[in-house]
């Protein structure tokens, strides 16, 4: 016969609050940033995308700091991803620019929703294998933020998206198969944060704050633009030749192994020999 009073011991089911809070905010300013599209207000639909953003990087590290990190929590900030850095940057730069375009415009709206779909996918089969110090191709919320950024600033100078409709698919295209690319970008996972930093660093920081708080619009576009078009640099300067499967191509390729291979083997060599002597 069971004891009524016994203790259940094993894991408790349920979902943690904070981290799945922030990502249902971000999974809703995505879904604003959509609808402000479709009523005609693109400023604050690209706004929008960029709150986006900053729930989406505080999910992950506020699940990291409590101890809160869960397999749930993982696939709920994809969906929201695919919504807020996928489907809402798409069709707000096909309500701003591309409506008028015919099968070119809705088509090169597509192309950047399906990238960053396969960004995803491929960003979460090769979590476990990828150097954490690079993104393998362009980061669906930097992605995002280039959309985003092209739209408010064209919104805040009162710029007429369907004049330039050819313009913006261009670089709708090209930054979604930036997405799929296998160029790096530096993620900044290597930073230490905690480190002490001198008081000029600090000064610096103050000043960079206060100049995007002064034109953010054309500021972020700016800063998300020029870390686009750092991949290929990277990329580039760090490998000797470069070849297709450094640009596009399957996982193993994208990892770029020889040249992960050729410095282990370098470190492995340098290491002293500490085993005891017979």
């Amino acid at each position: 016969m069971t004891d009524s009073n016994s203790t259940d011991t094993g894991p408790r089911k349920g979902i943690y609050l904070l981290p799945n809070l922030l990502t249902t905010g971000g999974l809703f300013a995505g879904f604003f940033a959509i609808v402000s599209s479709m009523n005609g207000r693109f400023e604050a639909a690209a706004v929008a995308i960029f709150i986006a953003m900053i729930f989406d990087g505080l999910d992950g590290r506020v699940a990291r700091l409590t101890n809160t990190q869960s397999e749930f929590g993982a696939q709920y900030d994809s969906m929201s991803d695919m919504l807020s850095f996928g489907v809402a940057p798409a069709l707000v730069a096909y309500n701003w620019g591309l409506v008028d375009l015919g099968k070119f415009g809705w088509l090169a709206a597509f192309v950047f929703v399906a990238c960053a779909a396969l960004r995803l996918a491929r960003f979460n089969a090769n979590l476990s294998v990828t150097d954490g110090r690079f993104f393998q191709g362009l980061a669906s919320p930097a992605a995002a933020a280039i959309i985003a950024g092209m739209v408010w600033t064209g919104s805040i100078y009162e710029i007429n998206g369907d004049k330039i409709g050819y313009l913006v698919g261009l670089l709708t295209i090209v930054t979604g198969l930036l997405m799929v690319s296998n160029f790096r970008y530096h993620s900044f996972k290597d930073v230490n944060w905690r480190d002490r930093v001198s008081f000029l660093a600090i000064l610096c920081v103050v000043l960079v704050f206060v100049v995007i708080a002064a034109r953010p619009a054309e500021m972020l576009f700016g800063i998300f633009f020029i870390y686009a078009c750092s991949g290929p640099v990277t990329t580039i300067r760090s490998v000797r030749k470069l070849k297709l499967e450094h640009v596009v191509g399957d996982t193993n390729d994208a990892d770029f192994a020889d040249e992960l291979q050729e410095r282990n083997d370098a470190v492995k060599v340098d290491e002293p020999d500490n085993e005891p002597q017979q």
